[in-house]
C-alpha cells in the first residue's frame, strides 16, 4: 500500500457523497452531462487571494499566472481578484484580454515569442518581459513598423536559484530570461532606444513548501534588481519577485505557511536601496491559488484482477490530469489525494487498488496501490488539487479521447 497526499481540509460529504461548493458530486456531473469533469470552486480561489492579502504588505501586487489555469469563466472572475496577469503566448493574450484585464496590467512572459504575437502585445499596450537581445531587438523593430511604443521590462536569469524548488527557473545555464550580468545593457539599451521600460521580472523557482528559502530568495532578487537599477542609472516602475509558493500536494507535505513570508517582505520593503524607493513590486502566483479549489470526477469502468492486483479503469487519465499521472514535473512517482466521490469518508477496504485511465499506455496510472473504500463499476473517482495544470497542461487529443467537461462554483 502506498500513501496519498492530505485532502484539503474543506471538502466534506453528505449522505456519503462528497460534496463540492455546496453541490454533491453526482449531482455536478448530472449537471455538467457526463464525466471526466473538473470542478473549480470559486470560493476557496477567494479565500486563497484573502489569505495573501491579510499576510502580505498592502502595496505588494498580486498577478495571476494564467497558465495554471485559463478556464474563461474563471479568468473573468479572477479579474476582480488579482491586481494583474502574466501571459506566455499569444492565445493566453487574446484569453487575457476576452477576460477584461487591462493590457497595461498584463505581462508577456516566454522564450521564443514570434513575430505576431510580439505584435499583438506591443499593439495591445501589454508589457514585455524580453528573454534575450535579440527579442529586444525584434520588439523594437516590431514597434518602429506599427507606430507604437512598446512596454519592455527585462526577464532576469538570476545568479541563484530558489532552493527545494519543484522547477528551477534561475540560477546557471536557463533558457528563461537575460543573465543577471548582461541585463542592465538590455534594458539600457532599450530605454536609449525609445521604449518604455517597466523594470525587472526575476522568477527563480516554483513549487516550494519551504517559507525560509522563499524568504531568502525574495530577499536576494530584491538586492539583485537594486544593483542591476543601479547599473542601468533608472528607477524599476515594477518589480515583479516571481512567485514559488507550493501546495501540499504528496504523503509527507505540509501546507505553507505564508504569513512568515509576508513579515519579512514586509520588514523588507520598508528598508529599500534608495534606487528602488519609486518602485511598485508584485508576486505572480498561480497554482498556489487555483490549485486546490480544483477536483476532477471520472467514472469507474472496470474493476479487474491481474495477478492478484486489482486495477480500477476510469474514463479519464493522464490526457488531462498528466501531473496526478507523476508525468508532470515530478521525478519519482507519488500519489495525489483522491477518494470514491460516493462513499466519501468511508473506511478503505483491506486490500490496495490501482486506478488507471482509459489510455493504451503503462504510464496511465492516477493511483498507484491506493487505500480506498471497496470500489465497483459506476463509482465517481474523485482526485483532488486537480485546479492546475490539469486540463489545459495535459495531452488532451491523445487518442482522440473527448476534451473533459469544466465547471466554475460559486
Amino acid at each position: 500500500m502506498k500513501p496519498m497526499g492530505p485532502i484539503p481540509a474543506w471538502f466534506g460529504a453528505e449522505e456519503g457523497m462528497l460534496v463540492i461548493g455546496g453541490c454533491g458530486a453526482a449531482s455536478l456531473v448530472d449537471e455538467a452531462g457526463d464525466t471526466p469533469l473538473f470542478v473549480y470552486d470559486m470560493d476557496i480561489v477567494a479565500a486563497r487571494v484573502r489569505r495573501f492579502r491579510e499576510a502580505m504588505p498592502d502595496a505588494l501586487h498580486l498577478h495571476y499566472a494564467i497558465k495554471a489555469n485559463p478556464y474563461a469563466p474563471l479568468l473573468a472572475r479572477m479579474v476582480g481578484q488579482v491586481d494583474g496577469f502574466d501571459i506566455a503566448s499569444g492565445g493566453e493574450l487574446a484569453m487575457a484580454l476576452d477576460a477584461g484585464m487591462a493590457p497595461n496590467r498584463t505581462s508577456f512572459a516566454g522564450p521564443g515569442k514570434r513575430g505576431d504575437e510580439l505584435e499583438a502585445a506591443i499593439f495591445a499596450g501589454v508589457t514585455i518581459n524580453l528573454e534575450s537581445e535579440g527579442e529586444g531587438r525584434r520588439a523594437l523593430a516590431v514597434a518602429d513598423r506599427i507606430g507604437k511604443r512598446p512596454r519592455l521590462a527585462v526577464r532576469v536569469n538570476p545568479d541563484f536559484d530558489l532552493k527545494g524548488s519543484g522547477m528551477r527557473m534561475g540560477g546557471g545555464a536557463k533558457p528563461f530570461g537575460v543573465d543577471a550580468d548582461r541585463a542592465a545593457a538590455l534594458a539600457r539599451a532599450m530605454i536609449d532606444a525609445g521604449a518604455d521600460w517597466q523594470g525587472w521580472h526575476i522568477f527563480a523557482g516554483s513549487q516550494n513548501l519551504d517559507p525560509l528559502a522563499i524568504i531568502e530568495t525574495q530577499a536576494a532578487t530584491i538586492a539583485l534588481a537594486a544593483r542591476l537599477s543601479d547599473a542601468v542609472g533608472a528607477v524599476p516602475p515594477l518589480v515583479n519577485l516571481g512567485g514559488g509558493f507550493g501546495l501540499a500536494y504528496f504523503p509527507g507535505d505540509s501546507g505553507l505557511d505564508i504569513r512568515p513570508i509576508g513579515v519579512a517582505l514586509d520588514s523588507a520593503l520598508d528598508g529599500l536601496p534608495d534606487i528602488l524607493q519609486g518602485s511598485a513590486f508584485a508576486i505572480e502566483l498561480g497554482r498556489w491559488l487555483v490549485g486546490e479549489a480544483g477536483v476532477y470526477l471520472t467514472r469507474v469502468i472496470d474493476v479487474k484482477v491481474s495477478q492478484g492486483e486489482t486495477f480500477v479503469v476510469v474514463d479519464g487519465g493522464l490526457h488531462h490530469q498528466l501531473a496526478a499521472s507523476g508525468n508532470f514535473g515530478t521525478v519519482v512517482r507519488r500519489n495525489y489525494p483522491m477518494a470514491v466521490a460516493n462513499r466519501f469518508g468511508v473506511p478503505p477496504a483491506v486490500d490496495p487498488v490501482t486506478v488507471v485511465g482509459c489510455l493504451c499506455t503503462p504510464i496511465d496510472r492516477l493511483g498507484d496501490k491506493v487505500a480506498l473504500p471497496p470500489v465497483k463499476e459506476g463509482d465517481l473517482i474523485a482526485i483532488f488539487l486537480a485546479g492546475a495544470y490539469g486540463a489545459s497542461a495535459s495531452p488532451t487529443a491523445f487518442l482522440g479521447h473527448p476534451s473533459p467537461r469544466e465547471l466554475l462554483l460559486g
